[in-house]
């Protein structure tokens, strides 16, 4: 008797950041990427076979205007789970250029949760996430890089739209995440675990 493994009940996306404009090649081993690897393993080691979760790896390091370089790596990152996954809901986490990124890909209905690390908000991207998905938006207050204040602006508007969007700011935290390295993964995780719930209830709806 073939005893049958249960697939996963969430796919994680985790978006690393960049820079505004650089044609320089991305690597994995920049420190962007590699600021991302340890929320990377640690959701997986703590929700294990519950989570399949993918770190993306965009062709360039910059953003670079209305090229938007990164887009057509993360949206293939994103096929690329849905369609391993059929049915599962994705969760997106992004840091500074990753939180763009997770806002541009909240327009997909398949993207049910997005963690917003520290984002580089521009032009409201905010604006993109469609209206059923929860936004959690984490913001160092002593960030000199990509701006707190435009972060809590964009999730009060998210919430004033009906949607479940939290902001919570870290008091001192800087925007590499290096300071209170405790709280910031341990709110990670906490988003993870809250996805879950939410896609366990959303099946228990459904089936």
């Amino acid at each position: 008797m073939r005893l049958s493994i249960p697939g996963p009940e969430l796919a994680v996306l985790v978006l690393p950041g960049g820079t505004d404009f650089s044609y320089r090649p991305f690597s994995t081993m920049q420190s962007s990427a590699l600021r991302m690897y340890p929320f990377t393993a640690s959701i997986q080691a703590a929700f294990g076979a519950r989570v399949r979760i993918r770190q993306s790896r965009y062709r360039v390091y910059g953003w670079n205007g209305d090229q938007a370089s990164p887009m057509p790596y993360a949206r293939n990152d994103l096929e690329q789970l849905a369609r391993a996954y059929p049915d599962v809901p994705v969760a997106v986490i992004g840091h500074s250029m990753g939180g763009r990124i997770a806002a541009q890909l909240g327009d997909d209905d398949r993207v049910t949760d997005i963690l917003a690390l520290a984002p580089w908000w521009q032009f409201a991207d905010w604006r993109q996430i469609h209206d059923e998905a929860r936004v959690v938006a984490i913001h160092g207050e002593s960030d000199t890089v990509t701006r707190p204040k435009r972060t809590a602006k964009g999730i009060a508007e998210l919430a004033a739209r009906g949607l479940d969007a939290t902001y919570v700011p870290v008091p001192g935290g800087g925007h590499p995440m290096l300071d209170h390295i405790g709280f910031w993964h341990g709110e990670a995780l906490s988003f993870v675990s809250h996805a879950l719930e939410r896609a366990r209830v959303r099946d228990s709806v459904t089936g």
